[in-house]
């Protein structure tokens, strides 16, 4: 029997992908001001990234005005943001390429100078995320405020912002959408224990703090259809003050809940390097999410976090996971999985330039000229 490889082929969903190898999604704070639209610079980098068929995850956009904690990123709540995403989208297109939008609310990873009227950032309770500083919105460093814990009558109109949101990403022409259900954002700020402290149907039990992500997933799930939609999780992340003491009962269920919906894959990002946009990490004698959940998760299942291509094609081969995405290495690496298929040499990222600024560090990556190798 063959083993399948990284540059095996993939359906996913209705989609039969070239190769294994995705576009991590990577916030980069590189949207037009004020109205935080994507802007032809947007669409010519994943244009750029989009040229060997396979599966591009663009960056998390926030699903409504309250879900934002960073400048400059891209939201998919007005009809200007449709316009520009519909740019990035038929960039994408013209080079074969299928890209997916990480829907995504940040919950208490905010400040209240991004929030409409200067207010509290909204979670699941008023649990401050400590030890950690964030910028504000004109860049000064603070430590995190205590947010504001959401009404029971409130959680209705954010579900409500994804499933408006999946409908906006739908107008933009993407292929479907992934939900943004980890690294401490908003959905999994109700997940864990230590972020949710809530006493209605939304806390408690673990079925209680999985519901607000199952109701926001079931939203999305009705306008794109199962096998359109992706999830995001980090089980063992450390991310943004997260953190659950034993995640594995809660994510058991979490996986089991899924399960039936039929979803297009679910996204893991690997223990090892989670907080990895702070910072160079590489979490040490941590489990690895894709050996604990594979054989949980009925579905495809992509993973993330620091692969290389010889262990991103070990994890294959050894049906831990059926994708890998990549994001450092894929910012430097414009044509990554032609680079990786064929043994040429990475260009080394530039951490400096990840967030914000223009062309730097963003499409001025060059593809691997193998003429003058020759």
């Amino acid at each position: 029997m063959n083993h399948p490889s990284l540059f095996s082929p993939l359906h996913i969903g209705p989609y039969q992908l070239k190769h294994r190898l995705a576009l991590a999604p990577l916030t980069r704070m590189r949207a037009e001001r004020p109205s935080l639209a994507p802007r032809p610079l947007n669409a010519e980098y994943y244009a750029q990234r989009a040229t060997e068929g396979g599966l591009l995850i663009a960056e998390a956009s926030p699903v409504m005005a309250t879900g934002f904690g960073s400048p400059g990123v891209p939201g998919i709540y007005t009809g200007e943001q449709i316009a520009g995403w519909r740019k990035v989208v038929d960039a994408v297109h013209a080079k074969g390429g299928v890209i997916f939008l990480q829907l995504w609310h940040v919950g208490r990873v905010s400040h209240s100078s991004f929030q409409p009227g200067g207010v509290l950032p909204v979670a699941p309770s008023a649990v401050a995320i400590a030890d950690l500083k964030t910028g504000t919105a004109d860049g000064k460093a603070v430590p995190y405020e205590t947010p504001r814990a959401l009404e029971t009558s409130e959680i209705p109109g954010v579900i409500d912002a994804y499933r408006q949101a999946a409908k906006n990403a739908l107008a933009a022409g993407f292929d479907g959408v992934e939900i943004h259900g980890a690294n401490g954002y908003l959905i999994e700020q109700f997940l864990q224990s230590h972020t949710n402290l809530r006493t209605d149907q939304y806390g408690g039990s673990i079925e209680n703090r999985s519901r607000f992500l199952m109701e926001a997933t079931k939203a999305v799930v009705e306008v794109w259809g199962a096998d359109r939609v992706g999830l995001r999780l980090s089980p063992y992340g450390v991310a943004n003050g997260s953190g659950e003491p034993d995640p594995m009962p809660l994510y058991t269920h979490v996986v089991q809940a899924l399960n039936p919906l039929g979803l297009a894959y679910l996204h893991f990002i690997e223990p090892r390097s989670s907080g990895a946009g702070r910072a160079e990490v590489n979490h040490q004698n941590v489990p690895s999410a894709m050996v604990l959940f594979r054989p949980i998760w009925k579905g495809v299942l992509i993973t993330a976090g620091g692969f290389t291509g010889d262990t991103a094609n070990a994890a294959i081969a050894d049906g831990h996971a059926d994708g890998i995405a990549f994001g450092r290495i894929f910012i430097s690496n414009p044509d990554l999985p032609r680079r990786l298929q064929r043994g040429f040499p990475l260009t080394p990222y530039n951490r400096a330039t990840f967030y914000g600024g223009d062309v730097a560090g963003y499409t001025d990556y060059p593809e691997h000229n193998e003429l003058a190798q020759a």
